[in-house]
């Protein structure tokens, strides 16, 4: 058969795939009645209602121009504020930018740091958007590894073991995806120290720091000393105030990189949807009860499930953060996709293995508790009876 020309034409750094086991698992779901999604990312919050509003108002408004590529100013200087009260970091106006969700972020910083042969040190598991961002800019990128004995936490001897004359970038995910970990603060000053050291540039995304329960502690790394010349804030909404659609997110990092990424960032998609960026303001400036209601019915749904692993002897790394619990079903002698595939066939309950973040050891599947309570409840009695089963 003739290779089509467009696939003949095809550049190097596009890699083909199969279809990935993700979509392996939505199809079967498909065909299967009551399936409780327990995998995905996206809060089953509605986005609060005084952000809608605000986002009406603009329409109303004929506020659908385009802004400024970095962003509205109004809505850079929230930003900047909030930074500042919420984690003591300090940038002006000119030193944001808002982007197309914290994705746009992502490819954006690889475009600007990384050149052919430079390696990425990645937290990991992980959220491989990264990896392709890397391998994109002809980069290559080296999972640092985290372990449950650590409760998932990024350990500087890990990041230290692997620092090569090529090593350029590291990605610092606290809270992380998948795990929910959150690296210590007196961890991340470790991690500061070894970035000055061996002068790393530090990407710190911390899309889920809003999202922290009692008994862990955020510390943005950019606001240690020395740090704000060598770090890149990355933050947004989607998870925070259930804005995954809306598709907007921020960069701070000081002002003559931002400079140098406004062209780059306006060639990507000239500017942020406009509409989100009057959302994006009225979410900051706005009331904040809802986003902290949001967080008493993730530490709820958490507790839950927690409890729930205990009683199925099922062990997973503390969560500090996020909505994410990482659990070790290695006592089920399965691997992890052939648990997930046979937990969505046999229970109609569908998450995802540690493979899709990058984890080969085969032991791992991710939770995310973005489901009312109750249907966690029936997730959960499913589940047990599944592992019962195995056990028997």
């Amino acid at each position: 058969m003739t290779t089509p020309p467009l696939l003949q034409a095809r550049a190097e750094r596009i890699v083909e795939e199969d279809v990935s086991f993700r979509t392996k698992m939505l199809e079967i779901a498909a065909g299967q009645q009551d399936v409780i999604a327990m995998g995905r990312g996206d809060p089953d919050f509605h986005t609060p209602s005084h952000i809608v509003e605000a986002a009406k108002r603009a329409i109303d408004a004929n506020e659908h121009h385009y802004t400024h590529p970095a962003g509205l100013p109004d809505l850079r200087a929230a930003i900047a504020d909030t930074l500042a009260k919420g984690y003591d970091l300090s940038y002006n106006v000119d030193e944001i930018i808002v982007t197309a969700g914290v994705q746009e972020s992502i490819m954006l910083c690889m475009l600007a740091l990384i050149d052919p042969g430079d390696e990425a040190l990645i937290t990991s598991p992980r959220f491989t958007t990264y990896d392709t961002a890397v391998h994109l800019c002809g980069g290559r990128a080296v999972p640092v590894p985290t372990y449950e004995r650590d409760d998932f936490a990024l350990m500087p001897s890990e990041i230290e073991a692997r620092i090569t004359e090529r090593s350029k970038v590291l990605v610092l995910v606290s809270p992380n995806n998948p795990t929910g970990a959150v690296t210590p603060p007196n961890v991340i000053r470790e991690i500061a120290a070894l970035a000055l050291q061996h002068d790393l540039i530090v990407i710190s995304d911390e899309i889920y720091a809003e999202l922290i329960y009692p008994g862990s502690e955020h510390l943005s790394i950019g606001s240690l000393p020395g740090m704000k010349d060598r770090t890149i804030v990355l933050n947004g909404f989607s998870k925070s105030h259930a804005m995954t659609g809306w598709r907007i997110g921020y960069l701070a990092a000081p002002e003559p990189f931002v400079r140098l990424v406004t062209e780059p960032r306006h060639t990507l998609s000239i500017n942020t949807c406009t509409i989100s960026q009057h959302a994006a303001l009225a979410a900051l400036t706005g009331p904040q009860e809802p986003v902290e209601q949001m967080l008493v019915a993730y530490a709820e749904r958490r507790r839950v499930m927690m409890e729930a692993m205990d009683a199925m002897g099922l062990t997973y790394g503390h969560p500090g953060g996020a909505f994410y619990l990482y659990t070790n079903i290695s006592a089920s002698g399965m691997p992890a996709p052939d648990f997930c595939e046979a937990l969505l066939r046999e229970a109609q309950v569908m998450v995802f293995p540690g493979e899709l973040f990058g984890d080969d050891s085969g032991h791992y599947i991710r939770f995310s508790y973005l489901q009312p309570l109750e249907r966690i409840h029936e997730a959960l009695a499913r589940m047990s009876v599944f592992v019962e089963k195995l056990r028997i």
